[in-house]
């Protein structure tokens, strides 16, 4: 695969620490403390994941279905718990950070929509709140992705996936013109890293908060760490990179 069929950002002279759904071990996950946590101990970017309601509102929630039952897509924004934020004040609440836009929208979920009206919302609000600078979309579902290429191709998406080959994940990446690849941790070696880096693609490794598997993950040259624990990966990271004056 050549090196131009990607999407080259560069590669960062040290890893990323994204904060996986906000500083969640010290505030609820996916909500604005948060985020405003994940900024104070440390975290490059947020990593957030995204679902649209029945009124068209892009809410930040992990799960199709709140913790009482109650299904997100069938509520309007106005319906859900204060603690759910909508899309915009998150990107709002993140300023000055990157932010990791995970879109959930698998053919398996309760709440699957098959005109991807989610991606048309979201390079919406990437390109008021954010821009392409501090954007990077994601997502399991590649016709997701391909949908917010179609409607902003600056927008920069990354390549979700937890099973399967490395070789078919970065050809696959590299053939839908992804910037980034984002494997599951237990996927993710020397040799992927080295393959996926030579393609144009940026590995970001998910969910790690093992201090010495961070270690390991900063020796093999990987291009940001998803972590819960932005606070630890911080410091390991400045440990091994000193930041220059």
């Amino acid at each position: 695969m050549a090196m131009s069929a990607c999407l080259n950002l560069g590669m960062a002279a040290a890893p990323t620490v994204i904060a996986h759904r906000g500083a969640r071990e010290v505030a609820q996950e996916n909500t604005l403390p948060a985020f405003r946590m994940a900024r104070e101990l440390g975290a490059d970017w947020v990593e957030l994941d995204v679902r649209r309601t029945a009124d068209g509102v892009v809410v930040v929630h992990h799960d199709a279905h709140l913790g009482d039952g109650r299904m997100v897509s069938q509520l309007t924004s106005g319906e859900l718990p204060a603690f759910v934020p909508s899309l915009a004040e998150a990107l709002e609440e993140c300023h000055g950070m990157g932010v990791n836009i995970e879109i959930k929208n698998l053919p398996s979920d309760p709440d699957y929509d098959a005109d991807h009206l989610v991606s048309d919302a979201v390079a919406g609000l990437v390109h008021a709140y954010l821009g392409p600078e501090r954007a990077l979309v994601s997502s399991f579902n590649m016709d997701t992705l391909d949908r917010l290429r179609a409607v902003d191709p600056t927008i920069p998406l990354a390549y979700l996936y937890a099973i399967g080959e490395p070789a078919s994940a970065i050809a696959r990446a590299c053939a839908h013109e992804m910037a980034a690849i984002h494997p599951y941790d237990p996927l993710v070696t020397a040799t992927l890293v080295e393959r996926a880096q030579d393609e144009g693609l940026r590995v970001n490794v998910w969910t790690v908060n093992d201090p010495e598997r961070m270690e390991a993950l900063v020796g093999q040259g990987v291009d940001g760490i998803c972590t819960d624990v932005p606070d630890v990966a911080r410091q390991i990271i400045d440990h091994r990179n000193p930041p220059t004056a």
